[in-house]
């Protein structure tokens, strides 16, 4: 499975583009803010139906348009599928696949399986647990589509739930709470066991990921927290159901589930340094490619944005040999510098036994438009072209 041409109009500072890639490996370099990421946002678009970085559709049209459209076109299982999102100013998102329109969004996730490691996903080891829920939950609903649906279900009731706990104007009885509460629990125990199980099977893989990289001079854990290990929620959140009313929120339930990452037996978030952070990221990031690939029987798409600062050259050299293994599909990379590029293409070169032109493509990036490196220079030094390319549309 990979991304064969994606065709992209008024996508943020991309006005107009349409590129084809390889399959296994596409390096994008341009200086900060001219495009590169919001080129990789578009592809994760394609896959979860939303930005990476944007939580309002409307926010990523360009602003000198009122819509914009996103098309990729994937070979998968030797057969092209078309997948399109169009979102208007003042109109709702329209999601298809083939040309034929989704009844609802939770029903594509899964169909094209997508790993991001951006900047921004730092948010994992050093925030609250809201990102570490985010992360079990992208994670199983790209291989089981029954999780999204529980999840769904479990936070509309979450939300009546809450809504009445905040409505100071009336007092509700107990009977409606139990309604909305039997409803969490249901769908709860489902979830709660889908994210145990994840983490016991996704350990081992995160482990074996972390002493590659790493070299094995650090130990790693996971653990999984969550109210339900201590007995049935409706239950539980009975019990403090007069202390959330003047709370005004829900304080049981597996929305306050966590995973505990522990290096050397001490939380990560605490005692680490940068760079043992973003590793830790990142091997959890290729964990969850290589667990996916298992899962969903193909190699998850693996978006690579700006992913070498604050590591060192041994680390750095670590993650290119593990990303361009067989066991990876297609790899898109973004940095602003054309000479880690260079030595990423130089690995990729001397470890595929393939042509080095067939298996790798590099564009240049600038105010929203992508080149072909070939039509761009740089010089010795791995410095950016002083003078871009000007062609919006890359066939190569």
């Amino acid at each position: 499975m990979y991304l064969h041409r994606i065709s992209i109009l008024n996508f943020k500072n991309i006005s107009e583009a349409s590129v084809e890639f390889s399959p296994k490996l596409n390096c994008f370099f341009g200086k900060n803010g001219q495009g590169k990421t919001n080129l990789l946002d578009a592809i994760y678009l394609l896959s979860f139906c939303k930005s990476h970085h944007l939580a309002i559709d409307s926010q990523a049209i360009n602003h000198q348009a009122d819509f914009y459209m996103v098309q990729g076109n994937y070979l998968i299982d030797n057969k092209e599928r078309e997948f399109y999102c169009g979102v208007k100013r003042r109109g709702r998102k329209v999601f298809k696949h083939d040309k034929k329109a989704y009844e609802k969004l939770s029903e594509h996730i899964g169909q094209i399986p997508l790993v991001m490691i951006s900047p921004a996903d730092e948010a994992l080891i050093r925030e609250g647990s809201e990102e570490r829920r985010r992360f079990m939950d992208m994670a199983i609903s790209q291989y089981d589509n029954t999780y999204m649906q529980a999840l769904v279900a479990y936070n509309n009731a979450l939300q009546q739930r809450n809504a009445m706990l905040k409505d100071e104007s009336r007092s509700y009885p107990d009977d409606m709470y139990e309604v909305y509460e039997y409803q969490m629990a249901r769908h709860a125990s489902d979830i709660y066991r889908k994210r145990k199980g994840f983490i016991e099977a996704f350990t081992p893989v995160f482990n074996r990921f972390h002493q590659e990289i790493s070299n094995s001079r650090e130990k790693v854990s996971l653990s999984y927290s969550s109210h339900l290990e201590k007995g049935d929620l409706a239950t539980l959140m009975a019990e403090v159901r007069e202390r959330d009313k003047i709370l005004g929120y829900s304080t049981r339930g597996i929305h306050k589930d966590d995973i505990d990452i522990l290096l050397d037996d001490y939380a990560l978030k605490r005692i680490g340094s940068q760079g043992q952070n973003k590793t830790c990221l990142i091997a959890m990031k290729l964990a969850q490619a290589d667990f996916l690939r298992q899962q969903s029987h193909h190699a998850p798409i693996l978006l690579l944005d700006d992913l070498f600062d604050k590591l060192d050259e041994n680390r750095v050299e670590s993650i290119i040999k593990l990303v361009l293994q067989p066991r990876f599909g297609q790899i898109f990379i973004t940095d602003t510098q054309y000479s880690h590029l260079q030595d990423i293409l130089e690995a990729a070169a001397a470890l595929t036994p393939l042509e080095a032109g067939s298996e790798h493509r590099l564009f240049y990036v600038e105010n929203g438009q992508v080149a072909s490196a070939a039509q761009t220079s740089a010089d010795a030094s791995g410095a950016l072209p002083a003078t871009p390319g000007t062609e919006r549309t890359v066939d190569a």
